[in-house]
């Protein structure tokens, strides 16, 4: 009986030391948002706009009710209008911020956002059209979700803005042991970089600068403790692992045949 009871002990003892030596995340690691309270209502007051960026390609048409005036405007890929589905040209924002658009010449689109290029285009062609329309599209918009993520890699955005929830969702949602208070965004804009680093387990995530990403960003989600723990750790906690197995075997032993 009393050797049952010692068992048992050094049974408990042994299970105790495997739990504490095996990592693992807490709920307040991983949930979404927490200090949000019920009911509370958020509003959204940002206006925020991508703006064109050097190396931009950027897609452009024009149309009017007169389609023989707007020809040269619109220039196609390949031999021309006689091939079938016909594609217009992009143009390429150069290291000045230009493109060199038909009839207009150089057109500066850095830093206006597609609205504020429309009006621009208006405004020139406004003297060889009659109220024309006009049609941007950022070709390029893309984002880059790194780290510890489902599905990592390069996403393609269909509209002209994306929120980082957004993109994380495109990636299939972070990893249990990514790091969700120390998400890594980096923007690039004409070749100075800024980095910055939100906190998705906080509300105060849509208040960010980066909350809306622009082309290019690229997320990065470093992993928690638990798991650099795991991966720096494993040689070690084996070891510690077996040592507690041998010490506990000599106990038993030693009990056994006293």
């Amino acid at each position: 009986m009393f050797l049952n009871c010692i068992n048992k002990k050094f049974t408990i003892a042994y299970v105790i030391v495997l739990l504490s030596l095996s990592s693992c995340v807490s709920k307040k690691e991983v949930v979404y948002f927490q200090n949000a309270k019920d009911f509370e209502t958020i509003v959204d007051t940002d206006t925020f706009t991508p703006k064109f960026k050097v190396n931009d390609i950027v897609s452009i048409f024009v149309s009017t009710f007169d389609l023989e005036a707007v020809k040269p405007f619109n220039i196609f890929k390949g031999s021309g209008q006689g091939v079938v589905n016909p594609e217009f040209i992009d143009y390429l924002i150069d290291n000045e911020g230009n493109i060199d658009y038909p009839v207009l010449g150089k057109i500066k689109l850095l830093g206006l956002s597609v609205q504020e290029a429309q009006e621009l285009f208006k405004e020139k062609l406004s003297i060889y059209l009659k109220d024309p329309i006009i049609n941007i599209r950022i070709l390029n918009f893309r984002i880059s979700v790194l780290g510890e993520i489902r599905s990592p890699g390069r996403y393609e955005v269909s509209g002209q803005r994306i929120t980082i929830l957004e993109a994380i969702a495109l990636a299939g949602d972070l990893n249990i042991k990514a790091h969700r208070e120390n998400v890594l965004v980096i923007r690039d804009f004409n070749g100075a970089k800024t980095y910055t680093r939100v906190d998705l387990t906080s509300k105060e995530i849509f208040n960010s600068p980066v909350y809306y990403l622009t082309q290019n960003d690229v997320i990065y989600v470093e992993p928690n403790n638990s798991a650099v723990s795991n991966a720096s750790g494993d040689t070690r906690i084996g070891t510690i692992i077996s040592i507690t197995s041998f010490l506990i075997t000599t106990a038993l032993i030693f009990v056994t045949r006293n």
